[in-house]
């Protein structure tokens, strides 16, 4: 008989078992003392599964200030007799309990030098289970036990190792989330706003609004939940932000209708080729949809890229999206490079 209720299904919470590896002495939590030495563990990596792009220390220093992420039982660190970290990964409960729906992001690396031993399968193993745990925690303060649970993994496409460590976890490629990239310095689109639209720059004031606006236009989005106050504030206050080559469409009655939000991490212009921004953010709210707003907001947002003397745009996007998005991209000149997968464990 098929149970009902989340807390039913993922049975009660069970903590993990502390990995065993004969090339590992220790595996610990991560601390603060730890960010650069994980921050070098990623970079190598990144160099190899996807060398336009590295990831930003910033990316790892903000997990030790997150509220919702328990650093002491949430993240790993596979730590060598010398004192060397050679891998490292999060297990991360979405702060989300909309519609009784949990949500938990699994992330590592093993250091390049450092595969094809078996260390990301004992990492793996682990972070699954913490992800588990976390699930059933959450699931059992949930009225009626929770509705869904679900463990994520992203992995480059290219990056077999990492596919493979995931699908012998038993996670399942769900959706596949291709990089397209635009020059703009070529000739740009020219987009017309409908009657009662007119496009601003983003306004640090109005940071709530444009949250509401977000958690609005991704509703219906696969794997998205809606963004907290905390995170929101992390990323439009953040370092790499640029409120300036952002874009809102308003409506008559000042109303946030759509946007399109952008990042520029100067660390990656050498790796990628050349200046570029990260299009970070891409949506309408639902009940303006169809009035070619997305498109609006884009062309608007390249235009201030290139005005900004960066040479291209990139973004990624879920090639089966509701909204066609990969389409409407494609249309506006964006080339597709290439693919992550979403591997997923349901419960």
């Amino acid at each position: 008989m098929t149970t009902t209720h989340l807390a039913d299904r993922v049975g009660r919470p069970v903590a993990p078992a502390a990995p065993q590896h004969p090339a590992i002495a220790r595996w610990r939590p991560a601390t603060t003392d730890d960010i650069d030495a994980i921050h070098a563990v990623f970079a190598a990596s990144d160099a190899l599964d996807h060398p336009t792009w590295i990831t930003p220390r910033q990316d790892i220093a903000e997990i030790f200030e997150l509220s919702h992420v328990h650093v002491e039982r949430d993240t790993l660190v596979a730590e060598t007799a010398d004192g060397e970290i050679v891998a490292a990964g999060t297990a991360m409960l979405h702060p989300s309990r909309s519609e009784g729906k949990l949500s938990v992001d699994i992330g590592g690396s093993v250091h390049p030098d450092w595969r094809r031993r078996g260390i990301g399968a004992a990492l793996m193993a682990w972070l699954d289970a913490r992800g588990t745990e976390q699930i059933a925690d959450a699931a059992r303060t949930l009225e009626n036990g929770g509705a869904e649970g679900l463990l994520k993994v992203y992995a480059p496409e290219t990056n077999l190792g990492h596919v493979a460590v995931a699908q012998n976890a038993g996670y399942v490629p769900e959706r596949w989330f291709s990089t397209m990239v635009r020059d703009v310095t070529a000739d740009l689109p020219a987009v017309t706003a409908p009657d009662g639209i007119t496009v601003t720059a983003y306004d640090r004031a109005r940071d709530a609004e444009a949250l509401a606006a977000r958690n609005d236009a991704f509703r219906d989005h696969w794997g998205s939940l809606p963004t907290n106050e905390e995170r929101w504030q992390n990323f439009v206050g953040g370092d790499f932000f640029r409120p300036d080559l952002s874009r809102l469409a308003v409506d008559a009655t000042g109303r946030f209708v759509a946007f399109c939000l952008v990042s520029v991490i100067e660390d990656d212009f050498a790796a990628f080729g050349a200046p570029h921004a990260y299009i970070d953010l891409i949506g309408v709210v639902r009940s303006h949809r169809g009035q070619g707003l997305a498109p609006l907001v884009v062309s608007e947002a390249l235009a201030a890229i290139a005005a900004a003397s960066l040479h291209a745009a990139v973004l990624d996007v879920d090639t089966d999206s509701p909204t066609r998005a990969n389409t409407l991209y494609e249309g506006l000149g964006f080339t597709a490079t290439e693919r992550d997968i979403a591997l997923v464990r349901r419960f």
